[in-house]
């Protein structure tokens, strides 16, 4: 900016700004707050602004603000809209497709110009211009509302007094058309806007236009619900007025139509009145009104037919007890009595479906509960088992009610789930508390049941001990301090004890049961094993045991008493649990299964909680069989196998007594967890109550706990079997194995008394002609012994814990053959015996198929070679062998194979020989 030549210079802000000219372009009212206004202005009030410019024309014209206004009212189909829409697009391009083919086809060799245009402008305002007259909006007034049919005008531009059936079906009519949703909307609000300003303005219920032009109350009732349904698109100012008004009205007609199909109720004119209002009020809202009057009214809820007295289940049944066959024959009267109101509905609504579902409702609430509650509190306070099967059972018939009613065609489909949701309905109230005592109560039958057993066994115990003490005057004293009589009496020596204390026959050391065969069962030197039974019931000797019954007379000496009051002790071993009790249990429980699992069938919470009980159930049985019947058990065989002593058992051709019946302990434990397998398998996974690859599950879980519980218990019962088993074997070999059978030219204990009382030795004996090259007497009946306890084994336990006890019988017994051979004197006619014992040992160990614990045989038979030698004329192939570790396979060390070589009879004649072979042998391989 220049200044003139002397002019003073302008400064001031003031001129600057008043220089400055401030123009404001923004409009007063947004875009979008007008388009929100739109939305509340009437119809009518809309067209107006929509002349006022071109912006505001689109801005009215805007298809989803029509759009909004049909889904108000329930007439846009977006699904349909879509449909169209896409229909339309494929038909233009199907068109486009063939006008560019016959160009082509015409123009020869030029190509056609394909237009992409989706419609043509110039065709859609001639149809616009042609369809003003029928659009809806044009031909209204917009300046006021009519009052009167001559200014009534409808879709089609019709006078809906001459053609008023055209107006009818006008919102049933109505299609989802993207891009026509105002025509839409502009057809429906012709047909329907007069009538429903002309109700709003009515003073009185005969005033409105829609009763003069609709005689008829069906039709009337069709009109009124489309004035409803048209209602929900009002929402100019005074909306809620002008609906309170239609609602005043559709309640004036509503009333004056019950009132007839009451009428008609009353005279039961099902196919006349009953019939025809039930239609008018379904059309006009659905009939709720019509349906509630008729379920409220029905006669079958005081028919005394059908309300029967469900205390007859108790009155007719034995004390304590219920029975459910009068039950049984009021749901059958029931059935038919629904069935055949099943029909009737059938013939009066139009849509019966929820009709019937409703009656059925009323006849769940008002007859069924009313029969059903009454009897639960009575049974429940008389007696709970009564309780649970009235329960249980009359669930199972009201379920079975349901499912065999027959409802009208189209709700055969529901019947199911509706049956499941009212018997539902029915018993929740009641489910928790059954429940609940359905657990309670199989607990306390099963404790008492594993406790009444526990008293059984003490009273009979308790029997024993006074019979056996009765003739001392310090019984007392000695059963408070049993345990260290005890003591004294197992440690006495066989000799010691008096000729009175003979064991009783019915014993486990002087059993006189046949045996079985040596091949998967008993040898001849073990009992044959019975299963254990409960403790007898019905026996009127107190004293009298089921297992041992009582000699006739009480031992008059101490210490045979005591033995005798031991042996009845670990023959008691067999009633220490019993698989009588366990089949109890386990019936019981399935009884609770039973009766809760028709519960689960109800599925949601109810049916969880019900199938959460099952699983508690069986977690229960278990821990109350497991933990108080089956360990404790073990547990006191374990310890009465800890008493065995052989040396205080007279018979010993019989086997080790306690072992044996351990053994059928065991076999009893393994059937009882075959059972609970099965029970598992058919009550609880068969069925899907528990699923079986959840690791999580507590039913699951408490079977894996209980299998390992059996298994510890066994295994501790057959680590102490195994000692007692060496022990017997130890005393067999101590006692039975004459010094002859390994050194037949040896001096006896008789030569020797007889060399003491002449003074000079005897003569010694040479071997038999007739000598035998067999096994002797003592291994085979080790052998027998052993294969008889271990064979019992077979099929009661898994392969893994047999392995483990047959390799460490075998190698026990390894230990006591290389104890005993420790002890004797072999000579070289006595080796071969030893051979051939040590060959039968072999051979059986063989049959365990234990390649690691046949290692030790084959070493221990290879170290009976060296008793046969000739060490005169051979000791240097003596030294040789002794010398030679892996001949033994690593089983014995040299040092070892020399001690055994010491039990040679000749062997302070030869030891210097074999020592210098020996020597030698080392200078050559240092």
């Amino acid at each position: 900016m220049g200044m003139g030549r002397g002019a003073p210079p302008n400064n001031s802000i003031l001129k600057t700004l008043q220089a400055t000219e401030m123009i404001d372009t923004k409009p007063f009212l947004p875009a979008e707050i007008l388009a929100t206004i739109l939305d509340y202005l009437p119809v009518a009030d809309q067209m107006r602004f929509a002349r006022t410019s071109r912006r505001m024309r689109e801005m009215v014209y805007d298809d989803t603000r029509w759009v909004a206004r049909l889904r108000s009212m329930g007439c846009w189909d977006e699904v349909e809209a879509r449909r169209r829409f896409e229909e339309a697009m494929k038909r233009r391009r199907d068109m486009a497709n063939a006008a560019a083919a016959a160009t082509a086809g015409r123009g020869g060799g030029k190509p056609a110009v394909v237009t992409t245009t989706l419609f043509d402008a110039a065709a859609e305002e001639e149809r616009r211009r042609v369809k003003e007259v029928r659009d809806g909006f044009e031909t209204l007034t917009v300046g006021g509302t009519p009052t009167s049919p001559k200014q009534v005008r409808g879709a089609e531009g019709m006078d809906p007094s001459k053609d008023p059936e055209a107006l009818l079906g006008v919102i049933n009519t109505a299609q989802s058309v993207r891009g026509h949703a105002r025509q839409e909307f502009g057809r429906i609000y012709g047909a329907l806007a007069p009538f429903y300003f002309d109700l709003a303005n009515a003073k009185t219920h005969t005033d409105p236009i829609v009763f003069k032009v609709f005689r008829d109350p069906e039709r009337q009732a069709q009109m009124l619900a489309n004035l409803v349904a048209f209602a929900k698109s009002d929402w100019a100012q005074g909306w809620h007025q002008r609906e309170e008004k239609l609602a005043n009205m559709v309640s004036i007609f509503e009333s004056a139509v019950l009132r007839e199909f009451e009428q008609g109720y009353e005279f039961w004119d099902v196919d006349g009145r009953m019939k025809k209002y039930a239609t008018v009020l379904s059309t006009l809202n659905g009939g709720g009104a019509g349906v509630e009057l008729f379920v409220q009214k029905h006669p079958i809820f005081t028919d005394k037919e059908v309300l029967a007295n469900s205390m007859d289940c108790i009155n007719q049944a034995s004390a304590d007890t219920v029975t459910l066959e009068p039950s049984r024959r009021f749901f059958e009267t029931l059935t038919l009595k629904v069935n055949e109101q099943a029909d009737i509905l059938a013939r009066i609504f139009p849509d019966p479906v929820p009709v019937f579902w409703s009656f059925l409702d009323k006849v769940r609430e008002d007859i069924v509960m009313e029969y059903a509650t009454p009897l639960f509190d009575e049974t429940h306070e008389r007696s709970i088992p009564a309780y649970l099967k009235a329960v249980s059972g009359l669930f199972e018939q009201t379920v079975q009610f349901f499912r065999s009613l027959r409802p009208p065609k189209g709700a055969v489909a529901q019947q199911e789930v509706k049956a499941k949701e009212f018997a539902l309905k029915v018993f929740e109230p009641h489910l928790d508390l059954y429940l609940q005592d359905e657990l309670d109560d199989f607990t306390r039958r099963a404790e008492r049941e594993v406790g009444d057993w526990g008293k059984k066994l003490s009273a009979q115990d308790a029997s024993a001990e006074s019979f056996y003490m009765a003739n001392f005057a310090n019984r007392q004293a000695d059963k408070t301090d049993f345990l260290t009589s005890f003591k004294k009496v197992v440690m006495m020596p066989v000799s010691v004890l008096p000729t009175s204390l003979s064991l009783p026959i019915g014993s486990p050391f002087a059993s006189s049961k046949p045996a079985s065969s040596a091949n998967g069962s008993l040898q001849a030197s073990s009992p044959q094993p019975s299963r254990p039974h409960s403790p007898s019931l019905t026996s009127t000797n107190p004293t009298e045991r089921s297992a041992s019954p009582m000699p006739g007379k009480a031992p008059t000496d101490e210490l045979a008493a005591k033995a005798a009051l031991m042996t009845s002790r670990l023959e008691g071993i067999r009633s220490l649990f019993s698989i009588e009790v366990a089949l109890s249990l386990v019936h019981s429980a399935k009884a609770s299964l039973g009766r809760m699992a028709v519960f689960i069938s109800l599925g949601g919470q109810a049916g969880g909680e019900a199938r959460e009980q099952c699983e508690t159930i069986f977690v229960t049985l278990l821990r109350i069989l497991g933990g108080r019947h089956i360990k404790p058990g073990f547990d006191k065989a374990v310890a009465h196998l800890s008493q065995y002593n052989p040396r205080e058992v007279s018979q010993h051709d019989k086997g080790v007594a306690p072992l044996v019946t351990f053994i059928e302990l065991v076999n009893v434990g393994d059937l009882i967890s075959q059972m609970i397998d099965v029970f598992y398998e058919q009550q609880l996974a068969g069925p899907k109550i528990v699923d079986r690859n959840d690791f999580l599950d507590p039913a699951g879980l408490a079977k894996k706990k209980f299998e390992q519980m059996l298994d510890e218990s066994v295994a501790a019962g057959l680590n102490k079997g195994i000692d007692v088993l060496m022990d017997e074997v130890e005393y067999l070999c101590a006692t039975t194995q004459p010094p002859t059978d390994y050194n037949p030219s040896s001096t006896t204990p008789d030569t020797l008394a007889v060399e003491k009382s002449t003074g000079g030795p005897p003569t010694p004996s040479l071997p038999p002609p007739n000598f035998d090259i067999g096994p002797t007497p003592t291994a085979q009946r080790i052998r027998d012994l052993v294969a008889s306890h271990t064979s019992m084994l077979v099929g009661s336990t898994d392969k893994s814990m047999l392995d483990v006890f047959n390799g460490e019988v075998g190698l026990r017994l390894f230990t006591a053959v290389c104890k005993h051979l420790k002890r004797q004197r072999v000579s070289t006619e006595g080796a071969i015996k030893l051979i051939a014992d040590m060959n039968l040992y072999f051979e059986y160990i063989r049959t365990l198929k234990n390649q690691d614990l046949l290692a030790y045989f084959k070493a221990l038979r290879e170290l009976s070679q060296i008793y046969l030698i000739d060490a005169k004329h051979h000791a240097k192939e003596m030294a040789t062998i002794i010398a030679d570790s892996d001949r033994f396979g690593g089983i014995f060390r040299a040092e070892e194979v020399y001690e055994y070589a010491e039990r040679r009879a000749d062997w302070y004649q030869v030891k210097r020989e074999v020592e210098r072979a020996m020597y030698g042998l080392e200078c050559i391989i240092m």
